[in-house]
């Protein structure tokens, strides 16, 4: 409606301009048609003034035809502009009878702060506005408001209500509520508008805000009734005062602590009448239930009350009450003090035990000094043992050494049948004997830890084939199969004790079965080689796999050599050190198998073995001069027995210096054949390279009964040959023969001990 106003009265202006312009142009008009018929010819003569006149009459009707046009469009306009003045007197209407139905107060300011409209409700809050001229300023109608203390506030102060009210209005920042004399509230939320004014919308809030009461009523109510019922489970009494000193609430607690009827608390209504009750049953200190001002310091003290002890607790609360606490502590004094009796029974019984645990330390450190002097006393026994049975093994290995060497001579001779079956009686019982002492030995070494794995990386090829070789022989002369395949796998382990293990699941494998075959299965699984010797002996009951592995433990065999119990033993023990797992499998009747897994390894350069070790020997002894040099008078007349028998000149010296009273250099030995230990601490291999520094570089061997790694490496550094007492005939023979026949030597470094 507003903007239709505006057009109706620029239209208007308009009306009047062109109005006073077609007065002006008629008045132009009049003018010169006067001029016309007024004047004279002199300046054109008639024809002249003809033409002016007929041009000012084309002019004139111009115009004329202009401004009807524009009258034309004036009625137009006019036209619009009545409708325009109906629907905005329609929508003036429309919108005053809209404010006038609102139950909300409506009133319009313009950018002046005149009141410019307000509604029928908007009085009925504030009467006094009916009073107040057209366009009266909202300073003036604050004024009338706070005069008449329509509000609480205005009834307070009107001044200070009245400068508020202003002050917000100016803002026109949101909603604010009024609290009303006549206990209505009213929330107005004022908003500016667009040319600067202000709208202002008041609504009667007094039934939301009673609502609001009754709600915030009920949830004091349901909270009042979960603490009583949250206080009445406390074993404690509580009590709250408010500033009058009147009991607000307490609960069952304080009842039973303060022998009060059920339900009935005037007793101790007041804080006077708790303090008096209080006395009546025995307290002495009232000071604990003095009243005192918050914020206050707590108190505690401990009273007997009745029959019962109590400690009572005292908190000054705000804005200005009192709140106690009552708890019984008597169950909890007499378990302390139970404790405490218990506690000190338990500390007498405690001290007791104490000093019969000394005791029984002092007896125990008595045992452990016992205990460690026999286990000094084991050790040392050990030690000696292994010492006895390494000097043991060394000299019944010299007197074995030198009877092999005479039955090996007797051997050669021409012999009647029945001596020759004597002599080979003999030489199998030198064996056996051999057997038990190699045995023995080897297991004192490993139990007094003499022997430490030389872990290398090795073509399991080069073992198995030599295991091949080895017992080909025997299994032929059983009478059985020995299937021995070839596996392209390497190991990771100590090439001489696995050898051993092996070798002694061959030989017993060989030597407890009558018909059929032993064979070896290698067969990888994961990161372990796993080698089995399998048999189809008459196999072992499940129940003996654990004694087969202990020393002189032999179960029930068949007819046929016997072994001597300890194989298994020196299997077990070194696979222990070499950390590989053994495994056993049986069937009575069915065969057996013995299995041990070894660390997989990838292929690596393969080892080199002397050439001496390998070679061929010769059909024929080489023959030559053979230095012998031994502190046993038996080995080197067993020697130079056996060696003369062979075609050898034998020359034979117990020392170096009975050696060198030989005139070597005009009987230049072939070879040197010398004991490793001799007499007064001298050693084989010294000799050895004193007299190579005498005659030159002359080949050499060395025999002795000492087994440990230190010999071996050491001979191995010198790049001599070593074979172990007692020597067998043919190993030596052998030996000889490769290195008289082709002037072998070992390479230094090289390991050439002969097994």
């Amino acid at each position: 409606m507003t903007d239709r106003a505006g057009d109706s009265a620029t239209d208007r202006g308009r009306i009047a301009m062109l109005e006073a312009r077609i007065a002006q142009l008629e008045t132009i008009n009049a003018a010169l048609i006067d001029r016309v018929e007024r004047a004279s010819d002199v300046q054109g003569g008639a024809f002249s003034m003809f033409e002016t006149a007929i041009s000012l009459e084309t002019l004139v009707r111009e115009r004329t035809a202009a401004l009807e046009d524009v009258l034309a469009r004036l009625s137009q306009a006019n036209a619009k502009l009545g409708v325009a003045h109906r629907d905005a007197e329609e929508a003036r209407t429309r919108l005053r009878d809209a404010i006038e139905s609102l139950d909300d107060g409506f009133a319009l300011f313009d950018s002046q702060d005149r009141l410019i409209m307000c509604n029928a409700a908007y009085r009925r809050f504030w009467p006094e506005v009916a009073e107040l001229p057209a366009e009266a300023p909202f300073s003036e109608v604050a004024r009338v408001v706070a005069e008449g203390q329509r509000t609480i506030g205005a009834l307070a102060s009107p001044e200070r209500w009245m400068a508020e009210r202003v002050a917000r209005h100016a803002t026109a920042d949101g909603v604010h509520v009024q609290a009303l004399t006549d206990g209505r509230w009213l929330q107005i939320n004022e908003i500016r508008t667009s040319e600067g004014g202000t709208v202002g919308i008041y609504t009667d809030i007094t039934e939301v805000k009673a609502e609001d009461a009754r709600e915030r009523t009920r949830e004091l109510a349901e909270r009042n009734l979960a603490l009583q019922a949250t206080l009445d489970t406390l074993s404690e009494g509580v009590c709250l005062y408010d500033q009058s000193h009147n009991l607000v609430v307490s609960n069952g607690g304080l009842e039973r602590i303060l022998c009060l009827p059920p339900g009935d608390r005037r007793e101790i209504a007041t804080q006077v009448g708790l303090l008096a009750h209080c006395q009546r049953l025995g307290l002495e200190d009232p000071e604990v239930l003095d009243w005192r001002q918050a914020p206050g310091v707590r108190r505690r003290a401990r009273a007997r009350l009745g029959n019962r002890v109590v400690e009572i607790r005292s908190t000054p609360i705000l804005p200005a009450g009192m709140a106690y606490s009552f708890d019984d502590i008597t169950d909890r004094l007499r378990y302390e003090a139970e404790l405490r009796e218990a506690a000190e029974t338990l500390e007498r019984r405690v001290a007791e035990r104490t000093t019969e645990l000394e005791t029984e330390v002092a007896e125990r450190r008595a045992v452990e000094v016992q205990l460690l002097a026999a286990k000094t006393a084991a050790e040392h026994a050990n030690r000696s043992k292994t010492s006895f049975l390494a000097a043991a093994s060394h000299d019944l290995l010299q007197p074995l050494n030198a009877a092999r060497l005479f039955v090996a001579a007797l051997s050669e001779r021409r012999l009647a049948l029945p001596t020759r079956a004597l002599v080979r009686q003999t030489g199998v019982a030198l064996d056996s004997v051999e057997e038990l002492l190699e045995a023995l030995f080897e297991i004192s070494r490993l139990d007094a830890g003499a022997v430490q794995p030389d872990i290398t990386v090795f073509e399991l090829d080069r073992m198995i084939g030599a295991l091949r070789i080895e017992f080909a022989a025997q299994a032929k002369q059983a009478g059985l199969a020995l299937d021995i395949p070839d596996t392209g796998l390497w190991v990771r382990s100590d090439f001489r004790m696995l050898r051993r293990v092996l070798q002694n699941f061959l030989s017993n494998a060989l030597r407890y079965t009558t018909a059929g075959r032993v064979s070896v299965a290698v067969t990888c699984e994961d990161d372990e080689v796993r080698i089995a010797v399998r048999d189809t002996g008459r196999g072992i009951d499940p129940e003996n796999f654990e004694a087969i592995f202990e020393e002189f433990r032999r179960i029930a065999h068949h007819k046929g050599p016997a072994g001597k119990g300890l194989g298994l033993a020196v299997v077990r023990r070194a696979c222990q050190m070499l950390d590989h797992r053994v495994e056993v499998a049986s069937e009575p009747g069915r065969g057996s198998e013995f299995a041990v897994r070894v660390p997989l390894a990838e292929a690596g350069q393969i080892e080199t073995v002397p050439s001496g070790a390998r070679g061929r020997t010769s059909s024929e002894d080489a023959g030559g001069t053979v230095l012998i040099i031994d502190n046993e008078d038996a080995i080197l007349h067993g020697m130079q027995a056996l060696l003369g028998r062979w075609g050898y000149t034998v020359l034979t010296a117990p020392s170096l210096a009975a050696a060198r009273a030989l005139d070597l250099p005009r009987r230049r030995p072939a070879l040197i054949i010398a004991d490793y230990h001799l007499d007064d601490g001298q050693r084989g291999d010294a000799a050895i390279t004193a007299l190579r520094a005498d005659l030159g570089d002359l080949p050499a061997l060395v025999i002795s009964a000492d087994r440990s790694d230190e010999v071996k490496a050491s001979l191995a550094a010198q790049g001599i040959p070593m074979l172990h007492k007692p020597i067998k005939p043919g190993q030596l023979r052998a030996l000889m023969r490769t290195m008289l026949g082709r002037g072998w030597t070992a390479t230094k470094g090289e390991s050439v001990a002969a097994e």
